[in-house]
């Protein structure tokens, strides 16, 4: 019997090696494709698979209520590789899902080198692959190769959309002063992998609020090229200068938030804003700033968060930074399974495809590798229901997009899961107040799309492995 061809999986991220490992779990052999360390990023620091350049958090693990909570718990219904191996690597974070990235990544390495279906190999994939993979997953992320980027612009004729993404700084623990800090989750919640009291918080007073946005917005910036100007930031990792930028109190409603927490060293005075850290790896030995992206120099960045209470010696073992990221018009470009239209033998999935975050760029891994072994299996694939988690996030990067009145595709912007992307389901909310209807409004869609996602996943539609 003829050998199957193998389907050859470019970039080594997230969404690539969820894609390669659900290939190899339906029985298709891959090939993964990381140009690490033969060619490096501007973000990843690394050889790794699956490295988290930025925040260690996949966020909210609550999948009653939140949309990111949903989206984990369809993951691990289907089998994710990056899913499972976060829980194995969590560390404390409240309500939310973070993990010890080194050792995420080290496993996620392990797991995908000893699968006899995988191989994995250290090349780039300049321009265009070679004719005779007839099956291609291209998940190079935000930070695809010239050289590829380029190519596939050349194919689709579509300029590559783009915009900044930023990195927050991390503290090694044992030099922030907790003689003013203090450990406490906000309103105390205690997550699946925490305590009630999994970041440390920096209190200030008013005055010292002031001064701190002062020092943002006057301190010295990373210069732009000239082809980088126009390049808009994603709002959801916005840098926090430019978020100082936008108002004075906007930082006070948005990661400088007082609410929940009580200065465990004087719990009369309310703190004006707090700055949070949470947990970056096992030994808790280091913390990362929460909400603090960054474009400032790194000089400015140490004198600036150095003025921080609690943060007056703080050593940094990795200072932030801004990369420019690219990404697709996937509603114009891709097909419904998330294939080039201009050569279908090339699928996408991940950052690349205009959804953002971790756990959206797995998710999508997840899809395109079952996609892809349904194709070289015979089996007809169907794609969640948008209902589902899954399926509003394909609906969106690949239909959900609506054109302008011209008939001209309007402007398609990176997109974190939410339930915005869901169809309102059925809820009897007459009799509730305001504060229920919204959890009952949430509860609704989650319970809705776990039951539409398993009873997707028991169909041979779905490639059930």
């Amino acid at each position: 019997m003829q050998a199957m061809k193998p389907v050859h999986v470019i970039g080594g991220g997230m969404a690539g090696s969820e894609a390669a490992w659900q290939l190899a779990s339906a029985g298709v052999p891959a090939v993964l494709h990381e140009m690490r360390p033969k060619r490096g990023t501007d973000a990843h620091k690394t050889d790794g698979l699956a490295e988290l350049v930025c925040s260690n958090s996949f966020r909210s693990d609550d999948h009653e209520t939140n949309a990111v909570g949903l989206l984990h718990e369809e993951m691990r219904l289907a089998g994710s590789l990056i899913m499972d191996v976060a829980g194995r690597h969590q560390v404390p974070a409240g309500g939310a899902l973070a993990v010890d990235r080194e050792g995420f990544s080290q496993e996620v390495t392990a797991r995908l080198s000893s699968h006899p279906l995988v191989s994995i190999q250290r090349e780039e994939i300049a321009g265009l692959p070679p004719e005779d993979w007839d099956s291609v997953i291209v998940a190079t992320g935000p930070l695809t190769s010239p050289a590829l980027a380029e190519a596939v612009r050349a194919l689709t004729g579509e300029d590559d959309l783009a915009f900044f993404d930023a990195i927050a700084p991390i503290v090694h623990r044992e030099s922030i002063n907790m003689d003013i800090a203090w450990f406490q989750s906000r309103y105390d919640k205690v997550g699946p992998g925490g305590r009630g009291k999994d970041y440390i918080n920096c209190p200030m007073t008013r005055e010292q609020y002031e001064a701190f946005v002062r020092a943002l917005n006057e301190g010295d910036k990373g210069d732009f090229k000239e082809w980088e100007k126009s390049t808009p930031y994603f709002n959801g990792c916005l840098p926090i200068e430019v978020m100082a930028e936008r108002g004075p109190e906007t930082l006070r409603h948005g990661p400088m938030k007082p609410m929940g927490l009580t200065n465990a060293h004087n719990p009369v005075v309310k703190a004006y804003a707090v700055v949070q850290l949470r947990q970056d790896n096992a030994l808790g030995t280091l913390f990362n700033m929460v909400g603090f992206q960054t474009k400032l120099k790194y000089a400015e960045q140490v004198r600036v968060f150095r003025s921080i209470p609690g943060l007056e010696n703080a050593e940094f073992a990795r200072l932030g930074g801004l990369h420019r990221n690219t990404f697709l018009n996937s509603p114009k470009v891709l097909d419904e399974l998330m294939r080039l239209k201009a050569m279908p033998r090339l699928r996408f999935a991940g950052q690349i495809t205009g959804v953002e975050g971790y756990v959206e760029s797995a998710a999508m891994g997840l899809m395109a590798g079952r996609m892809a072994s349904a194709e070289r299996l015979g089996v007809p694939f169907s794609v969640p229901p948008a209902t589902t988690a899954h399926g509003a996030l394909i609906n969106h990067i690949t239909g959900g997009h609506i054109a302008t009145t011209e008939g001209r595709q309007s402007s398609f912007q990176p997109m974190n899961i939410n339930f915005g992307l869901m169809p309102p389901p059925d809820v009897a909310l007459r009799g509730l107040k305001h504060a229920d209807k919204a959890v009952a409004r949430k509860k609704a869609y989650t319970a809705r799309a776990l039951a539409d996602f398993k009873a997707w996943f028991a169909t041979p539609l779905a490639m059930a492995s």
